[in-house]
């Protein structure tokens, strides 16, 4: 049981490390109305492992700060990726449909806070398109790539850990 619970810890805080660091090196691309955040290709990890949740959240909210982002944005931001870990743990029997809760909460959540936190005057729907796009190409391009390339190793890589 314990050893399970170390593990957990261990992989929430290596997807949380990833995830800031994809985020801080690429933040030229991940942050703005039209966004392409690698990071959030490792949006499809809760597929594999329920570390993943916390090491996502944790991981955005570590990144948006060090991003410069402001605290709503982190804030919110955070959620949205908290919500779509979640939601992607929740359709982990389903494979191809892991891409779709980062897709969906981003586009929905991430417009507002361009548009009242950081005052982006453009429409909110041009903006959910926008960020949209980019979560496609990020979550379901890179996202599954990631996905296919760690279902021949699950067994390795990510042993059933639980708290």
């Amino acid at each position: 049981m314990k050893d399970k619970k170390v593990l957990f810890l261990v992989q929430g805080a290596a997807i949380a490390a990833i995830y800031v660091v994809l985020t801080v090196v690429f933040a030229p691309f991940g942050f703005g109305e039209i966004q392409l955040r690698v990071s959030e290709a490792l949006t499809i990890l809760p597929y594999f492992t329920p570390a993943a949740i916390p090491g996502l959240f944790v991981g955005c909210i570590i990144g948006n700060t060090l991003g410069g982002a402001i605290p709503v944005d982190i804030i919110f931001g955070s959620l949205a990726t908290l919500i779509a870990a979640v939601f992607t743990y929740l359709l982990r029997h389903r494979r191809y449909l892991a891409p779709v809760p980062p897709v969906a909460a981003n586009a929905l959540i991430v417009p507002f806070v361009l548009r009242y936190g950081y005052g982006v005057p453009l429409p909110i729907p041009f903006m959910m398109l926008t960020v949209g796009i980019g979560e496609v190409l990020s979550c379901g391009v890179m996202g599954m790539a990631l996905l296919f390339a760690l279902e021949k190793c699950r067994a390795v890589v990510f042993k059933q850990a639980t708290i």
